[in-house]
Order: structure tokens, then sequence, then C-alpha cells
């Protein structure tokens, strides 16, 4: 049988990253963890497009406290690691489990591109409801998306292999963006209704339920 790849992106689209920084801003300061998500998302792009390269848990540390200063909230010194303890529990979508259990069945490898550690991530996939064949992080490969290093590792090592490679993430900026650039195959999850330029995918799904039609027209259609 000919090798199909679909490569994923983790936070955002198959786990609920929103609702883990959010509740643990909660957490840490009670009636603020919306507004602290909010400065989070803002803050988190520059810190990883900043060098020397830094592990995922010193970039969910650092982001962390330069959120809460922006916000004048009091972060604690052995509270900027919060990230770090709570990212192994934070919510899987529902929709994640069905479609990688079809995705797989209908004879797709799967594969995680994140910006993560190894360690990190290895917690993570224990809660995925579907095993994943390989995993490329940001530790492996010394650089956070929307640089392309995740993408150039996954060609290098399975691209001359695949018949077939499909890129699905949440993303507009780390993922579809680059994918774009390089001619990868890509779908876009827009789970939030964002407003950027839906012609830059080659298939647009709201969720995952939506996902395994989608990859299979997509297959379908000539490149």
């Amino acid at each position: 049988m000919a090798t199909r790849w679909l490569t994923f992106d983790c936070f955002g689209t198959l786990v609920d990253w929103r609702h883990g920084i959010g509740t643990t801003g909660e957490l840490l300061f009670p009636g603020r963890g919306a507004e602290l998500l909010g400065a989070y998302i803002h803050i988190e792009a520059e810190v990883e497009k900043e060098k020397p390269f830094r592990r995922y848990r010193v970039v969910l540390a650092e982001t962390l406290r330069r959120a809460a200063a922006r916000l004048k909230l009091d972060l604690k010194h052995d509270d900027a690691t919060a990230l770090t303890s709570t990212i192994p529990h934070w919510p899987v979508f529902p929709d994640v489990g069905p479609a990688l259990r079809t995705l797989h069945a209908e004879g797709w490898k799967l594969a995680l591109l994140t910006n993560c550690d190894r360690d990190l991530i290895a917690l993570t996939e224990r809660r995925l409801p579907e095993p994943f064949d390989a995993v490329i992080t940001a530790e492996d490969v010394s650089a956070y998306k929307p640089d392309p290093a995740h993408f150039n590792r996954f060609e290098s090592v399975f691209g001359g292999s695949a018949d077939a490679w499909i890129h699905v993430a949440q993303s507009y900026y780390h993922d579809i963006k680059p994918a774009a650039e390089l001619g990868i195959r890509r779908i876009w999850v827009n789970r939030q209704g964002e407003k950027d330029d839906p012609t830059l995918a080659d298939s647009v799904v709201s969720g995952l339920s939506e996902l395994p039609d989608a990859v299979t027209k997509l297959a379908a259609a000539p490149r």
C-alpha cells in the first residue's frame, strides 16, 4: 500500500490550549484568566523568535512572566512554571479521537509537528486517543514554527517515500502560511472562526469531525 502521511500541529488542533492556559491563569489570578490568555497569545510568538533557541518550557515560563507583567499581575517566582506543570492535563478536543481513528483505519500514517519539548509532548501523547507514528518537536530541530525546520525535517526523513502528504493545523500563522510557502498540501482547522484568507489553505474545516471527508477529497484532487 502507498505510504500516505497526515502531519498535525498539536496544541490548538488536537489539544485545547486556550482552555489550558486560561484555566491555569484563572488558578493563578482568579477573575483574570481570560485576560492572561489574551496577553499570552500576543507575546508567545515574539519569545519563540528570540535567539538563541530555548526549550519550550522556558518559552512557557518567560511568556507567562511577560504576560503577567503587561497586566500588572504579581506572578510569584515559583508560579512561573505553572504552564509547564499543567500542559500534560490540557483537554483533548472531543472530535479528535473519532477522526484520528477513522484516518488511521483508512491507511493514513499520523505524525505530530509540534512547537514543544520531547518530554512535554510525550506526556501529552499519553492522553491522545490514537497513537502517532512519528513526532518532530521544536527541541529536535532547534526552531519554532513558522520556521520551516519541522517541515524540512519531516521531508528529509519521510518525504521521499510518501506518496501523499497533507498537513493539518489550526494556526494560520504557525502552520498554514509556512506550509503554503513550501508547497505542502494543507487543511486549516479554523476552530475559532478566524478571518484570515481561507484561499491560502487547500481545504478549511471548522473541526476534526469534518476532517476525514476533507482528507479524502483533497487526496483525490489533482496536484
